[in-house]
């Protein structure tokens, strides 16, 4: 099978752009199949540090195609940012190197505008959405009102659709919370530009895709966020919108499921989360500070500093099951270098009872008492090391208690930020 998916399994932030970015080399096609520019992934080559929320991170690889499917909503003033800002930079020169699905939902600025609106309202009550408006964008879609791309392209369409969709969200805006309506004109006439100025890259990705696999062609599908923001595996109700585990690869990027072929889960060798929810490993001490600064421990998209805590097998191995994951890249093993010794939770205890799993009920999650096991650390720089057996023999054994306990090879260790500081263990398209 020529297609390779991959997947966060924590809640999201596990270095999955940069392993998209190397596995890219090895691609033909990279496709986006859920979320929005909530998600951020941050790639650094040669030094230079690029920032995509809605292209797929093999941008930076002039031979593959990136596409991005109808399970995404599109912000198109987002998506124009983004073209302009690679193609100053020399990249995506040809327009066919990005597609489009037209069947993907837009995301309006009165979907940003009530998404805000709402999360102010429940002040220490909300779930620390991004405020980009993913969420409304996703109930239109689901209430049947939303805004294609496709619509984009035509006028009389689009001018209905957008009547549909605010006589809606003004009602919500000004009685609920009291903002302000938005006017059509300036709306429709700004959705309208955006149209022609993605008609170049507004396709039917379903049908690339198809022809790609069936022509043998490797396909590599990125997801963003994580299984535990999945809107029905995760550790809801402080979750994206959308689905993240494996299954949404064939609804989001419109190609059966005999087409997909190996999925690959990424993980930070310990845990970060943004946001608000429970969080059973979080270290809210020194430790805490020393990895979110060693780590880097800022989200891409909106600049907040991410919790940081230590590794939850627990959270992995409910990943690795409901994505059915054939390997492991672990990232950021260099970012627990010099700790002594290393924790890692085996279990919960929640009201005096052993877990072995996530548990369904927010308020059992918040009683979660991770149950750890102590490991030896590791000391020395990582970043030049490119064979697992050169490794310290701690950060070895530490490595294979991880694959031990999720019951998932590692077949990547990631030892630094540039897309070379690397260690691939076996072939991404051949796990």
């Amino acid at each position: 099978m020529s297609s390779l998916a991959i997947v966060g399994t924590q809640w999201g932030d596990e270095g999955k752009g940069k392993v998209v970015d190397l596995f890219a080399s090895h691609a033909d096609v990279v496709a986006r199949y859920q979320g929005g520019n909530n998600a951020g992934h941050t790639l650094v080559v040669g030094g230079d540090k690029t920032i995509l929320h809605l292209i797929p991170s093999g941008v930076l690889h002039e031979q593959t195609t990136c596409v991005i499917g109808s399970g995404v909503v599109v912000d198109p003033s987002v998506l124009c940012f983004e073209i302009d800002g690679l193609r100053s930079r020399g990249l995506l020169q040809r327009d066919g190197q990005l597609l489009v699905d037209e069947r993907a939902h837009v995301i309006l600025p009165v979907h940003r505008a009530l998404d805000q609106a709402r999360d102010a309202a429940l002040g220490e009550r909300g779930i620390g959405t991004t405020g980009r408006g993913i969420g409304p964008a996703y109930e239109d879609k689901m209430a049947r009102r939303g805004v294609r791309m496709v619509d984009l392209l035509d006028s009389q369409v689009l001018r209905h659709r957008l009547e549909l969709v605010l006589a809606e969200r003004n009602a919500l805006l000004r009685t609920v919370y009291g903002g302000e309506a938005f006017d059509i004109d300036p709306l429709f006439a700004e959705m309208r530009d955006f149209g022609q100025r993605l008609r170049p890259h507004i396709a039917d990705v379903s049908s690339f895709l198809h022809d790609e696999l069936a022509a043998g062609r490797r396909v590599l599908f990125e997801g963003a966020q994580a299984a535990m923001l999945d809107i029905d595996h995760g550790t809801y109700p402080y979750v994206t919108s959308s689905t993240t585990v494996a299954g949404a690869v064939a609804t989001g990027s419109g190609v059966a499921p005999r087409w997909i072929g190996r999925v690959l889960g990424i993980a930070k060798a310990y845990t970060t989360r943004v946001g608000a929810g429970s969080f059973p490993t979080e270290l809210t001490d020194d430790m805490g500070d020393h990895l979110r600064q060693a780590g880097g421990e800022y989200g891409s998209t909106t600049g907040r500093p991410r919790r940081c805590g230590w590794f939850d097998a627990v959270v992995v191995r409910q990943s690795a099951r409901l994505s059915g994951l054939a390997g492991l890249a672990l990232t950021k093993l260099d970012v627990l270098s010099g700790i002594h010794p290393l924790r890692v939770a085996v279990a919960y205890e929640v009201d005096g009872r052993r877990w072995a799993r996530v548990p369904a009920s927010a308020a059992e999650f918040e009683q979660a008492r991770p149950i750890y096991e102590e490991l030896e650390g590791f000391d020395g720089d990582l970043a030049d090391i490119r064979r697992f057996e050169d490794l310290p023999e701690a950060a070895r054994r530490y490595v294979s208690r991880i694959e031990e306990l999720t019951g998932v090879p590692v077949t990547l260790i990631s030892v630094g930020a540039e897309r070379d500081e690397t260690i691939l263990l076996r072939d991404p398209f051949l796990l």
